[in-house]
């Protein structure tokens, strides 16, 4: 099976290197000095890496045959492609592969539907869900203990306990709507009240 592992990013410096976009739980393995990764477009490649390190809370990473900044640029917005044994399972517990995760049935803790996962976006301070619902909208889920409670790779779902707002947003605003609508009203009663009470005042 191929997995998108990273992306490649501008150049950095004049000897070759580029930012990458990780988008793999394992970079010290999938995108290690010597990997052999197929490419999209795949013309670019394959690309075997040759050294790698992180600068500035980036992974920048060197390819073989790349030796300027030239040539590093020529690789911008490439994909990285690695092949993953399908059967293959993360070495720590209750990690997963984004495979293992697309596709997977999304459900609050008490059975609500909220869709479906398509996609792992891997960002520097955490992994987000991104689930289509089924009215065709997006939701974005932080991947993290406290939201999502439950992966069940059996049952094909993951069970998650959505803070206010993270799924319900569209109800909140109309509830803001109306609280503002009320609001309005209350304070045409009280304008009208000051009105009635000032009249007889006028008239003396």
């Amino acid at each position: 099976m191929q997995l998108v592992v990273a992306r490649i990013g501008r150049a950095h410096g004049i000897k070759g290197e580029v930012t990458v976009e990780v988008r793999t739980d394992e970079p010290e393995l999938r995108l290690a000095p010597g990997a052999v990764l197929a490419t999209d477009p795949a013309g670019t490649g394959p690309l075997t890496i040759a050294s790698g390190r992180v600068h500035s809370g980036r992974l920048l990473l060197r390819f073989e045959g790349v030796g300027d900044r030239t040539a590093a640029e020529a690789l911008r917005n490439t994909l990285l492609i690695a092949e993953v044994d399908p059967e293959e399972l993360p070495e720590g517990e209750d990690e997963y592969y984004d495979h293992q995760l697309i596709d997977l049935d999304v459900v609050t803790e008490d059975g609500t539907e909220v869709g479906r996962i398509t996609e792992i976006s891997h960002l520097p301070t955490q992994d987000l869900f991104i689930v289509e619902r089924p009215d065709g909208t997006e939701v974005m889920i932080p991947f993290v203990e406290e939201i999502v409670t439950g992966i069940d790779l059996e049952e094909q779902r993951a069970v998650i306990a959505p803070p206010p707002g993270l799924i319900d947003d569209r109800a909140e605003i109309a509830s803001s709507r109306d609280g503002a609508e009320d609001d309005a009203e209350d304070g045409s009663e009280d304008r009208a009240g000051d009105d009635a009470e000032g009249a007889p005042g006028d008239e003396s």
